[in-house]
């Protein structure tokens, strides 16, 4: 296994088969996440990239069995900002220090095109990076944001295994889903995906195939969180990801995609009080602060045991700072943009 990480360190390769062994090992973790730190300080140096999170919409048309916004969760009490909400929101982020916003909603059809591009409009011209999550959408509509200022684009594939895929997602399109990547780099937008570890039916050989797929895409950004079942949905009863398993899967990401943003995921502090800055030593480089106001951040329900649900932006900005600076780290005051360099 060492001679796995020395590779992976060295010439940022591994097939298949060594993601595997190294996934399935737990004896040589730390030396893992050393390798992965290290490379994480020799590509993307000491910054931590503070990326603001506001949380718009939990209204969703999709029905992902694993996800509390759910169409069919009748136990969730929905809400929808304004347009101006969601602009005065994003000019707090600002003042509080932030570089980036992520608009990110549930697949909610309310906020089509006309009202997007105002949004985003109005949001760049607080000299803001705009990241979106707001699920699939058609090339054309992906290019009217990227033209009206959008930077980055944060959608998931969730898992490369086709078959489960869709068993999770009824009636939608795991080729559908791989369109939406495609278009969103051929439009010039840092493409942000990732994977949930842990779903049900997942294999350790599933998650090896998702590393690959990222690194041959060559996604700019890679967001890994653990399953963590929800009451309110039809996964309830299943077994949730782990946290070490997680944090194996940043390490190796690290390792294969040296430049890259990682965040160091807010679920990853659901399952560890201290996760987030855990994760930040072993490859992760980026963390995604709640900037939304209100009794909205508790309802943006996609797992139980959501941190920060009663904390104000500006504590969340002075709570995360405090705490990367004790590590060693500094807060970044670029954009965050990645810097390619292999």
């Amino acid at each position: 296994m060492r001679s796995l990480i020395e590779k992976a360190e060295k010439t940022h390769t591994l097939t298949k088969e060594e993601i595997v062994s190294l996934l399935k090992d737990d004896k040589y973790n730390e030396e893992l996440f050393k390798a992965a730190d290290r490379v994480r300080e020799k590509y993307v140096e000491n910054e931590v990239h503070l990326r603001g999170l506001i949380e718009f919409s939990n209204i969703c048309k999709q029905n992902c069995l694993y996800c509390g916004l759910r169409r069919d969760n009748k136990n969730i009490e929905r809400y929808r900002l304004t347009p101006e909400q969601i602009i005065n929101f994003a000019k707090n982020a600002h003042n509080l220090g932030y570089k980036t916003v992520v608009l990110q909603s549930g697949e909610d059809d309310f906020f089509n095109v006309e009202r997007m591009i105002k949004i985003i409009k109005s949001i760049k011209e607080f000299d803001l990076a705009i990241t979106l999550s707001i699920g699939e959408k058609t090339r054309e509509e992906y290019e009217a944001y990227k033209k009206a200022g959008a930077d980055r684009y944060l959608l998931r594939i969730e898992t490369t295994d086709e078959e489960l895929y869709k068993k999770l997602h009824p009636g939608m399109s795991h080729k559908n889903r791989k369109r939406c990547l495609t278009d969103l780099k051929e439009l010039g937008y840092e493409v942000g995906t990732g994977c949930i570890i842990g779903l049900p039916e997942q294999t350790i050989e599933s998650i090896a195939d998702d590393i690959l797929f990222f690194k041959k895409i060559d996604a700019d950004m890679i967001g890994v969180g653990p399953f963590i079942p929800n009451p309110d949905t039809p996964l309830k009863n299943e077994k949730g990801g782990t946290f070490e398993l997680t944090l194996k899967v940043v390490a190796i990401i690290r390792l294969l995609m040296p430049d890259i943003n990682i965040p160091a995921t807010t679920a990853m502090e659901t399952l560890n009080p201290n996760g987030r800055m855990i994760a930040l030593r072993c490859g992760a480089n980026v963390v995604m602060p709640n900037v939304t106001e209100g009794e909205y951040r508790k309802l943006y329900a996609l797992y139980p045991g959501k941190i920060c649900v009663a904390d104000t932006p500006a504590h969340c900005f002075s709570c995360i700072t405090a705490r990367i600076n004790s590590s060693g780290r500094v807060v970044s005051k670029s954009f965050g943009y990645r810097k390619k360099k292999v």
